[in-house]
């Protein structure tokens, strides 16, 4: 990315910050103001002095417009301690970039060989998201996930916890909101589209699991926790979409079955409070991450009986806020991988060694996360270039793009600074023509490729 992008860059994500200051009334308003705010940069051609000159007097002006947006940024953080159902963080937040240690990927010669197939484009090249396709502002609070439907290029989900979901159409003409699901009475922490995207299913820190139906968009099944403690994430069984599985604040991994409206009897313990929950292919091993920096392996049978299989621990009791699961990503990560995000500065890449989901470190690199639920994705096709990428939010605001095949700062291949706050959610469509990302203030921005 150009010194010139990146300014311009900044100054979209200084907007960005003072934008719900504008018109408070109006948030149809505030949405077009800031899209054509993104037009209008793209097409403006300064030189970089000019571009750092126009950033401190835009700062000033807004500034003296509307005061100091960061206290109202502070404010509005607090909001994601999931309402008090997690431990106390008073670790304030590191704004290093992401960094990598000592460790690399061996390169094999046959994604040497196969690069011509997809043009000889580098990483670099293929991952340059840089122009704003559409921004979202339906949420008055965090954004807490957004997720794709499967093998589709244009709808996306996103969870609040300003105590709803949305349904939205990004590639329409224009893009728009197709609905708002409302229900949940506290904060919706996270949900997950069903294999054929008919179903929807969310978590929240009211003790329910709700199933909403994607047709009419109407809840179909409210699911209580048996003791009402906050629902933390929920994950359909891959093989059986009528089983959803739950992780509470409480440790306690549970089994719902779609059909009944109820939790099956089975309940498995893993302690701490559940905050990620991702499985295989084939829905019979899964991984959950909580506050203790534990990750646990734990077999679903086909009738949802759960069976704990093995541990490991993060060297600090931190919290694991994300786990992405895939087969294999490109020539040079072709084992079982896990991707994990934790509030220790880093995140972790985990080859699966067996079939009970131990997990040998493969990878880590360091990010800015110390207290929110952050999260990161496997970039959706399996790259035939030599390098494989994995995409991150942060606490800084930015959204970083990393080659885990690479080392040290050539680690980076892109960087996306259009949030004004921390990056919570983070998600491809399948063709990855376009990237979605949410934050802490609830703005969702739509991305695409630089070329799209």
């Amino acid at each position: 990315m150009s010194t010139t992008t990146a300014l311009q860059q900044q100054v979209f994500a200084l907007d960005a910050r003072y934008n719900a200051h504008r018109v408070p009334q109006s948030p149809n308003f505030r949405t077009l103001y800031i899209r054509r705010r993104n037009q209008l940069l793209r097409e403006a051609s300064r030189p970089t002095d000019r571009w750092k000159q126009y950033i401190k007097l835009r700062s000033l002006l807004l500034q003296q417009r509307y005061g100091n947006a960061k206290a109202e940024q502070h404010s509005s953080s607090n909001s994601l301690s999931l309402a008090g159902s997690l431990r106390s963080l008073t670790i304030s937040e590191s704004t290093t970039p992401i960094r990598s240690p000592s460790g690399s990927v061996v390169p094999t010669k046959e994604a040497e060989a196969s690069r011509a197939i997809v043009g000889g484009n580098t990483i670099a090249e293929n991952y340059a998201f840089v122009g704003v396709q559409h921004i979202f502002d339906q949420h008055t609070n965090g954004v807490t996930m957004i997720k794709f439907a499967n093998n589709d290029k244009t709808r996306l989900c996103c969870s609040s916890l300003d105590k709803t979901l949305s349904v939205c159409d990004s590639l329409g003409t224009p893009p728009t909101v197709l609905a708002i699901l409302k229900g949940h009475s506290k904060g919706v922490t996270g949900f997950d589209w069903s294999i054929n995207n008919d179903l929807i299913v969310s978590s929240s820190l009211d003790g329910t699991a709700k199933v909403w139906k994607v047709a009419d968009f109407n809840c179909l099944r409210t699911i209580n926790d048996p003791n009402l403690f906050p629902i933390l994430c929920c994950l359909f069984q891959t093989s059986n979409n009528n089983l959803i599985l739950t992780g509470n604040d409480r440790g306690e991994l549970r089994v719902a079955n779609v059909s009944t409206g109820r939790f099956l009897k089975d309940v498995c313990r893993i302690g701490g409070s559940i905050l990620s929950l991702t499985s295989d292919t084939n829905g019979r091993v899964f991984w959950t991450g909580n506050d203790k920096g534990e990750i646990m392996s734990v077999f679903c049978e086909s009738n949802g009986s759960l069976t704990k299989l093995k541990k490991l621990n993060l060297p600090s009791s931190c919290l694991v806020t994300s786990i992405s699961y895939r087969t294999w990503i490109s020539r040079e990560a072709r084992d079982p991988l896990l991707l994990v995000n934790a509030t220790d500065d880093s995140i972790y890449l985990f080859n699966i060694i067996d079939a009970e989901g131990n997990l040998r470190l493969k990878r880590k690199f360091q990010n800015s996360q110390r207290k929110y639920i952050i999260r990161s994705t496997f970039c959706p096709i399996m790259s035939f270039r030599q390098g494989a990428c994995v995409v991150t939010g942060s606490e800084d605001g930015s959204v970083y793009f990393i080659d885990i095949v690479k080392s040290g700062k050539k680690c980076i291949v892109n960087t996306l600074q259009g949030h004004s706050s921390a990056v919570l959610g983070i998600s491809f469509n399948y063709d990855e023509s376009l990237l979605a990302t949410s934050d802490l203030q609830g703005l969702i921005i739509i991305w695409k490729k630089g070329n799209a």
